[in-house]
Parts: structure tokens; C-alpha cells; sequence
């Protein structure tokens, strides 16, 4: 029996909530930590099933992680001799699981990666990262559904000119190109906030690294890494849902230990909605209007509008006093998940990779299918805006990014509860 979400509405939210680290950036810190032998510990971890995820693979390969809940640190004790095989049941499950493989050929001069899973978003192709570790002196071929790379003489620097400013490739390669021989320069490299926190671990480890946060990060390659602490950044994403879920309900909401540096396009589309912005020092408040206005937003990489906040954008011009028009320029697939907000009513119109969304008064609650992570948490919004009861099912999609999710909502006033075979605490009780 699958855990549900169950919401009841209509609610107006109001209250604090913290936010916990970043998903995006931990898992490859996570995955960065292969790089030395020791034990290295990150901080401000979030209890989340990717964490755990990431946390079985890194045992698989030889390493002991323990996490200690009441300090929200993993410690991860990688050891001299590295297993170097990611094996499929693990890696299906997230596509972030690709980030141990610049780590693990950079250490091990091999590697051997089943093809990713993940969220059903859209295509997330290789071939930037086989195509910048093939420059680095890198072999690589494709073997039953796994990725086998092999570099004996170990890796040396090169230029790489990215087609697209890529997330992951740009850590895979930023992480390989640490123990290279010589220099690595990464251009059209990705900017996001999560580059610039894995870059301060690494170098904290001992690697050389300027310009992350960029578009040209150059890294000049050292014989070894060191272990290392580091704290992860606040979940920019996380802070996002919070804010949208304000503007949604028309609440007050203020969101702490987070960035607002790191949301200057969202902020500003809220603002465009109607909501009142009050920035402060750990944090944000969002006061959202009565009914928003619809915004029009076109996902874009850093700075741009990030495309996991997409969703709540299209959740949020389902009930606003107009139509707004969302451009996906990121994850073509990502609309799957309005057919499931038109059963709460709403009025949406794709056209390739547009969607025309023409707001009503006031949703209505039905049984709805989350398949990712982000829309998820955008169905569970949307049903607090709904008149009657929403059902939200696939819940594993938000564990895997969210911590304590119907907990928080529940504080904030929500009439919200997860039914099923586990709470939320027993969920997120243990690494």
C-alpha cells in the first residue's frame, strides 16, 4: 500500500519554516568525498531518500557513511582501495548517481556507471560528460546498460566548450579534472550556486579551482586530495516552494536559513504577482496577495528562472486574476504533470514547449498522480487551494527532495496528512 497525501482546502498559509541544505548540491558533495581517502563530513545535511540513496551507493563502493540526525552531518570514511562499479539498482532510482563518475576515474583510473534514472522530466543526455572525459585522455564505451570508462595513464587537463551550460557535467568534469595532470579550463560551464558550494569543498580538500560561479572555471590538477568539513548551502528550490506556496494560498510566510541572493529572478516574479517581498538577514518573508496576478517566466540556467520551480509558476497561474504564459526551456517532458492540475480544474494549454495557463477562482479537490519530485510538491500547493480534498499520490517523489514536507505544511496551517504504511518521521528517522 503506497503512502498518500491527503490536503484539505481551501487553506491560507502563514508562519515560519527553515529550510535544510540543498539536494542538488549535497549528493555531489557526497560523491566528491571519493576523491580522498580519509573521512571527510559535511554539515547541514537534509534527511531526504536521495541523501540515502547516495548514501548506499558510496557503500557499495567500499566507503562507511554514518549520519548523525541531531547534527545533521554525514560522515563518509572513504578508504585507500575503491571499488569502482555503480551498480544499476541504485543509480536507476537517481540521476545524480552519475556524479561518482569523474570522481572515480579521477581516483581509480576506471570506472564502471549504470545509465541513470531518475524523474520523468525529459531527457538528461551523457554525452557532455563522455565527450569532456574522452578529451582528458578518457576511454569510454557503453556495455550492457553500463557506462565503462578506463584511463590507465590517469587523466590530463584540456579545453572543454560546453554546448549547453550543464549542471552536471560541469561538476563531473570540475571533480575529474582535480587529480588531472596539468590544466582543465571549462567554458560555458554552469554558474548555479550548487558549483560554486562543491568548488569551496573542493578546494577546502586541497584542490585549485577559480572562476566557479562563472562561465569559465579553470582547474589546475594536484597529485592528491585531503578529507574535509564542509556545510551545504541552503536549498534555493526548497526556499522557492515555500515562497510560491505564500503567493498561492495568499498567506504570509517567512522563510529562513535561506539565500534570497540565490532566488533574484523568482523574488522578482513573485513581486510581479502581487506579493509583498521583505528581505532579511537569515532569510525572506513573502506576503501574497489575495488572488496573484499571473507571470510569464521562460526557465533559463543561472541566472535564470530555475525550470525545478516551473511547476509551482504553472500551479500558481492556475488560480490567478488573468492568463500567464510558461516557457520550458530546460526539460522538454516537464509538462507531464498538468494533466494531473487539470483535474483540479485547471486551464492549461501546451503548445511544444509553452504552456498558456488561464486562471480560475478556485480549484477543486480530486485523486491526483505526482511523477516527480517538483511537481509533486506543486500538486500538493495547488490542492490547498482546492475546495474539498486532494489526494496526492507517488509520495516517494517529494521524500526524495523534500524533508518533513506534510510536517511543515501542517505548521504553517495546512489541514494536510500523509496516510499509508509509514509516517513521516519513521521516513525520516535514519540513514
Amino acid at each position: 500500500m503506497e503512502d498518500v497525501i491527503v490536503v484539505s482546502g481551501p487553506a491560507v498559509l502563514n508562519g515560519a519554516v527553515e529550510v535544510s541544505g540543498a539536494k542538488n548540491s549535497v549528493l555531489k558533495l557526497m560523491a566528491a568525498t571519493l576523491l580522498a581517502e580519509g573521512v571527510s563530513t559535511i554539515g547541514n545535511v537534509p534527511n531526504i531518500q536521495d541523501v540515502w540513496i547516495m548514501a548506499d551507493l558510496l557503500r557499495r563502493l567500499g566507503a562507511a557513511v554514518e549520519y548523525d540526525p541531531e547534527r545533521s552531518t554525514v560522515a563518509i570514511d572513504v578508504p585507500a582501495d575503491l571499488l569502482h562499479q555503480a551498480d544499476y539498482d541504485l543509480v536507476r532510482a537517481m540521476r545524480a548517481s552519475i556524479s561518482v563518475l569523474g570522481p572515480l576515474v579521477a581516483r581509480c583510473h576506471q570506472a564502471e556507471v549504470a545509465l541513470p534514472g531518475g524523474d520523468a522530466i525529459g531527457s538528461r543526455g551523457l554525452d557532455m560528460h563522455r565527450a569532456g572525459l574522452e578529451l582528458m585522455g578518457v576511454s569510454i564505451a557503453i556495455d550492457h546498460g553500463y557506462l565503462v570508462a578506463r584511463a590507465p595513464q590517469g587523466l590530463s587537463g584540456a579545453r572543454h566548450v560546453l554546448d549547453f551550460p550543464s549542471v552536471g557535467a560541469t561538476e563531473n568534469l570540475m571533480m575529474a579534472a582535480t587529480l588531472a595532470q596539468g590544466v582543465t579550463v571549462i567554458e560555458n560551464a554552469a554558474r548555479e550556486p550548487e558549483i560554486v558550494d562543491i568548488a569551496a569543498m573542493l578546494s577546502s580538500m586541497g584542490a585549485r579551482i577559480e572562476g566557479a560561479g562563472t562561465s569559465t572555471v579553470t582547474i589546475t590538477g594536484v597529485e592528491r586530495l585531503s578529507p574535509a568539513a564542509h556545510d551545504v548551502l541552503p536549498d534555493r528550490i526548497v526556499a522557492g516552494t515555500w515562497a510560491f506556496a505564500a503567493a498561492v494560498t495568499g498567506g504570509t510566510v517567512t522563510v529562513r536559513r535561506s539565500r534570497a541572493q540565490d532566488l533574484g529572478v523568482v523574488l522578482d516574479k513573485l513581486t510581479q504577482a502581487g506579493c509583498r517581498i521583505s528581505i532579511e538577514p537569515d532569510g525572506f518573508t513573502v506576503a501574497g496577495p489575495e488572488r496573484p496576478l499571473p507571470i510569464n517566466v521562460s526557465t533559463l540556467p543561472y541566472p535564470g528562472f530555475p525550470t525545478d520551480l516551473q511547476p509551482f509558476v504553472v500551479a500558481l497561474n492556475a488560480v490567478a486574476d488573468g492568463s500567464g504564459m510558461v516557457t520550458e526551456n530546460v526539460f522538454e517532458a516537464r509538462w507531464g504533470f498538468t494533466s494531473e492540475l487539470a483535474r483540479l480544474g485547471a486551464v492549461v494549454r501546451l503548445d511544444g514547449h509553452h504552456a498558456l495557463i488561464k486562471g480560475v477562482e478556485r480549484l477543486s479537490g480530486a485523486p491526483v498522480e505526482a511523477n516527480d519530485i517538483r511537481a509533486g510538491a506543486a500538486l500538493v500547493i495547488a490542492g490547498l487551494v482546492a475546495d474539498g480534498v486532494t489526494e496526492v499520490h507517488g509520495v516517494s517523489h517529494i521524500d526524495r527532495g523534500y524533508e518533513r514536507f506534510v510536517e511543515h505544511l501542517t505548521g504553517l496551517g495546512a489541514q494536510i496528512e500523509r496516510r499509508g504504511l509509514s509516517s513521516e518521521r519513521d521516513m525520516f528517522a535514519t540513514l
